[in-house]
């Protein structure tokens, strides 16, 4: 069986987003034959990844300030909302 290192890669196109009570989403799709992508947010939030993702606070619960790789298909956008307070969504392509 074959090991998998989630944590590494070669880091590509990073995009950063607001978002408040309103969700952010970044603007740019994930590039072709991305599959994998680092996502941070300053603030605890919610995040849904998808072709035209607005988050709400029923998706996934991402605490602040802790990086996680999410598995995504290219043309995919991520989108964040608050918890309680505002930040900034971050999302860096891996290859």
């Amino acid at each position: 069986m074959a090991t998998q290192y989630w944590g590494t890669g070669y880091l590509g196109t990073h995009q950063s987003k607001a978002y408040t009570g309103t969700a952010g989403t970044i603007d740019n799709a994930i590039s072709t034959g991305v599959q994998k992508v680092r996502v941070v947010v300053t603030s605890a939030a919610y995040i849904k990844i998808g072709s035209s993702p607005t988050a709400t606070t029923s998706d996934v619960y991402m605490a602040a300030d802790a990086p996680e790789y999410f598995t995504i298909r290219s043309g995919e956008k991520v989108s964040a909302i608050q918890v309680s307070a505002g930040g900034t969504l971050h999302v860096t392509e891996v290859s």
